[in-house]
């Protein structure tokens, strides 16, 4: 596999960047956005220069189906809007790969198509899950897309206490898209993009 560290030690060092990241106090977060029944905030990046982004809000299903919708697979596919292609170029077990995928343009097209290759994990966290990713310097490029870089993300899923049908999911995103564009367009488009993805999964796990 490709530059690639060994996928124990990189899934273990993951989870434990973002138990950190969950762990971060309420005053060190600003609002970005605020609908309905989600909130994004987002604070300075310690991994580059643009920012941690922290989105939360509750989504009318059981965990396992959230996840199945966010993690690598079909179902991701099928609904979110801004990916527009996911291949699995390695599986190393069930709950662990690596994919390759892309995105459409954004802002109308002030950000133009992105490609990324993410190590993807899932793991089990309190009563829920944790399904998180990080890009991996891949050398094989395609000249059509610019290449992003996710930094350490991932989403917590847990049930809610007095309604185990229904569940907390909270993300963290800090994605460098690289590109000539400015980073306060990036802040604009990420903030926006989070609120949609809760409501199109919201959307597609009606449907199921």
């Amino acid at each position: 596999m490709e530059g690639l560290p060994d996928a124990a030690v990189l899934a273990t060092r993951l989870k434990n960047t973002l138990l950190q990241y969950h762990s971060i106090e309420d005053d060190k977060w600003r609002v970005a956005k605020k609908m309905k029944d989600v909130t994004i905030w987002r604070k300075p990046s310690e991994e580059f220069n643009g920012h941690l982004f922290k989105a939360q809000g509750v989504i009318d299903d059981v965990v396992n189906n959230v996840i199945d919708h966010i993690r690598p697979g079909p179902c991701r596919l099928d609904w979110d809007s801004l990916m527009t292609s996911m291949d699995i170029l390695e599986h190393f077990e069930e709950n662990c790969c690596v994919m390759r995928y892309t995105t459409a343009g954004q802002l109308w097209n002030i950000i133009s198509p992105r490609e990324f290759v993410d190590f993807s994990y899932t793991v089990g966290y309190e009563e829920g899950l944790l399904s998180c990713g990080i890009s991996l310097d891949w050398s094989e490029k395609r000249s059509e897309f610019v290449r992003g870089y996710n930094h350490p993300c991932g989403w917590f899923c847990v049930p809610l206490k007095d309604n185990p049908n229904r569940s907390l999911l909270t993300g963290y995103i800090q994605t460098d898209l690289r590109g000539m564009i400015p980073q306060s367009a990036v802040d604009t488009a990420m903030a926006s993009t989070l609120i949609n993805f809760y409501g199109d999964l919201q959307k597609a796990l009606q449907k199921t």
